[in-house]
């Protein structure tokens, strides 16, 4: 009897391990498998999806995203280093087609002024706010204290209750 529970704990063990196992999600990056001439474009292109974004996903970069369209963006970007184009050229021909949103780090522009220096001009305002409320001068005593009038209408106030 013992041997036969010994294999029914094992194999109830089995079962457990394999469930628990095929249950689990693996959150991995995509694997392209893309030959490059040579070592400096294997760079270029790395460097580059990680510089691009997704234009589905909220905050990946085209090396990170599993998306069908950041696949496409991929297979674009090494089709554009293979045809010769310089980085600048291949950033540019994302910009026209996706829009400033596939820069992780926009372009200092018209459009973005308020993006690169909205949170600086805020910091200042909120010190200037801060130093102004700190060097208010306090109220003088004299300010606070009640004249005579007040005083003898608050002690008849207290006197009607």
């Amino acid at each position: 009897m013992s041997s036969l529970m010994r294999i029914m704990v094992n194999v109830a063990l089995v079962i457990a391990v394999s469930l628990a196992s095929s249950s689990t999600h693996v959150n991995a990056s995509p694997v392209d498998t893309y030959e490059f001439k040579d070592e400096v474009t294997k760079i270029r292109f790395q460097a580059l999806s990680k510089e691009l974004r997704c234009p589905k996903c909220q905050n990946q970069n085209l090396a990170d995203s599993n998306s069908p369209i950041a696949a496409d963006l991929r297979r674009e970007l090494y089709e554009l280093l293979q045809q010769g184009k310089a980085d600048s050229e291949i950033v540019d021909f994302m910009v026209n087609r996706y829009g400033e949103f596939v820069l992780y780090r926009p372009k200092v522009s018209e459009l973005t002024y308020v993006l690169w220096f909205g949170p600086a001009i805020l910091v200042l305002l909120g010190l200037v706010i801060v130093i102004l409320i700190v060097r208010r001068k306090p109220a003088k005593k004299e300010e606070l204290a009640l004249t005579s009038e007040q005083q003898d209408k608050l002690k008849q106030l207290l006197k009607d209750k």
